[in-house]
């Protein structure tokens, strides 16, 4: 079966090899395990891909490029029209290729994607890849997308981050992983070795934007700087905030606290989550944060906002929320966690419990369900042994995702 992809992430070529953001290419590779062939439409750049980047593992991945497009000034709109008719062409013609399509919204290519695709095929998917419920701030397209996938006319389940009331029965609560079992049970051993020691190991992984608040991380940390003397922090990461906070960090006078370790691989990423004990993540919105999920499955303490899935995924003692780039709350909860430590061993032990459910093993087994049951179809792959272990690792806080794949399934044939 011959699945195609519609994305807006940017891929690299090198030679024969095709990479992509880190996360994203191994979510692919998950898929191209259950089909014979994956086409990816989506941008390609024909440079060196940068640092937060791996290439696909397999084989049976291509690219069918796709003009890049996207902006927020007049003439990047522009183009944007301009280059309308084209880019419904070429998707056109790649979705006539296809046995099955699979949409990742939100996103420009997303939206035409979602406009298209039922024309073309009755093996339709979609992932929603953001916060799903609306946030102040969000784009006319964004609310459209959402607007797409929830009616009649998108004939196929739709993957969100989390479990929200009032939906449709093909709005089917999810999840995504980077980690493989191996790396989950290296996670595991991290977070037995842990010992409450009273010393701030703070660390942020993920983009330098002004949506992630990371200035506020640096005022926070700035009010600790002189009772806390075992202080420090690394930011994995980078983007177009970096000079500013750079900048910021020299005037905060924290230069001996502050490490900035810019764009890794995993599994550099993973030693710095061997080497910290809190994770903070006070974003504007959020989907299905994987550094946030990284992080429990290493016994890290995660202070997360209140928005998005973040506060299902911390839910129940397994972590902190606080306002949305609120430094006075990020400071106070972080002095409290130096002050306090060993009364958070428990906070600790709940996370991993929950977090190590969720691999990429477990995201192969949880997709290859939730196909099979909507299309009447065996996909290519290994077998699923247990239902029952799927449906423990899909479940997300106040939702039943397998639960959800049975119904809307159900719902389809009847």
């Amino acid at each position: 079966m011959k699945l195609l992809i519609v994305s807006h992430v940017v891929h690299y070529e090198e030679g024969t090899r095709l990479y992509a953001y880190g996360p994203y290419a191994r979510e692919v590779d998950v898929w191209a395990e259950l089909f014979s062939e994956v086409a990816i439409a989506a941008p390609c750049r024909k440079e060196r891909a940068p640092g937060d980047c791996l290439p696909f593992a397999r084989r049976n991945i291509s690219i069918i490029p796709q003009r890049e497009t996207g902006g927020e000034t007049w003439r990047a709109k522009l183009r944007q029209i301009i280059l309308l008719p084209l880019l419904v062409f070429d998707l056109v013609c790649a979705m006539r290729r296809a046995d099955a399509i699979h949409i990742r919204c939100p996103g420009n290519l997303g939206l035409l994607g979602t406009i298209l695709a039922p024309f073309f095929s009755k093996f339709l998917v979609a992932k929603y890849a953001g916060q799903w419920t609306g946030y102040p701030g969000e784009t006319w397209s964004v609310r459209l997308q959402r607007r797409l996938l929830r009616s009649s006319w998108w004939r196929g389940p739709v993957t969100v981050y989390g479990a929200w009331p009032d939906q449709p029965a093909h709005i089917i609560p999810f999840f995504t992983s980077i980690m493989t079992r191996e790396q989950m049970m290296r996670a595991g051993r991290s977070a037995v070795r842990r010992r409450s020691d009273g010393k701030l190991r703070v660390l942020y992984v993920g983009r330098l934007t002004a949506a992630k608040n990371v200035e506020a991380v640096l005022s926070a940390l700035a009010q600790l700087r002189d009772a806390q003397r075992d202080l420090s922090c690394t930011i994995v990461g980078d983007g177009p905030r970096r000079a500013r906070l750079i900048e910021m960090v020299k005037e905060l006078r924290l230069e001996d606290r502050v490490t900035f370790a810019g764009s890794v691989g995993f599994e550099r990423a993973l030693d710095f989550y061997d080497w910290a004990n809190v994770l903070v993540l006070v974003s504007e919105t959020e989907g299905w944060p994987k550094a946030i999920a990284e992080a429990m499955a290493f016994g890290l303490i995660c202070i997360g906002s209140d928005r998005g899935l973040i506060p299902q995924m911390l839910a129940d003692g397994r972590g902190i929320v606080v306002p949305p780039g609120d430094a006075q709350a990020l400071a106070t909860a972080l002095a409290d966690i130096a002050t306090h430590p060993a009364s958070y061993d428990a906070m600790r032990a709940r996370a991993v419990a929950w977090a190590e459910r969720f691999s990429l093993d477990d995201l192969r087994d949880a997709l290859r369900h939730l196909l099979s049951l909507w299309w009447d179809v065996e996909l290519a792959g290994p077998v699923i042994e247990a239902h029952d272990r799927i449906d423990t690792a899909s479940q997300i806080e106040a939702g039943e995702p397998s639960d959800s794949i049975r119904r809307s399934a159900h719902a389809r044939r009847t």
